[in-house]
């Protein structure tokens, strides 16, 4: 997403300067992440609405709510993969990796919310 993070390298192991470079790739994502994941709340929203209309009530929001929270804890895992990523020697693959964290932790999250919703949430609702 920025051209400045192809040119960013740091000597691994020292904290300040990794948590700096992990924040400025992983934080920026986030927003997406979150677009992403409601975007497809709301296509099963709209593609089932007779289906979940009994279910828009004040506590089944908290609940939704509650569930974006663990979407959000969840995302902070990236960090634990940052680890092994400012290991990496060389920045462009540092880089490559990071993307492609960054995907497989976005098709699971898709994959994990359309099962949730899918299997746990559309049968019961009335």
């Amino acid at each position: 997403m920025e051209t400045s993070q192809t040119s960013e390298h740091h000597a691994p192991g020292r904290l300040p300067e990794s948590l700096a470079v992990a924040v400025r790739f992983w934080e920026p994502r986030r927003l997406v992440y979150n677009v992403v994941l409601a975007g497809f709340v709301a296509a099963w929203l709209v593609g089932t609405w007779p289906h979940f209309r009994p279910a828009m009530t004040l506590p089944n929001g908290l609940r939704l709510a509650g569930l974006a929270l663990i979407a959000n804890a969840l995302y902070c895992t990236s960090y634990f993969g940052e680890i092994v990523v400012q290991q990496c020697e060389r920045p462009t693959l540092a880089i490559r990796l990071r993307s492609a964290l960054w995907i497989a932790g976005m098709v699971l999250a898709v994959l994990l919310e359309n099962y949730w919703i899918a299997d746990e949430i559309y049968p019961f609702v009335n």
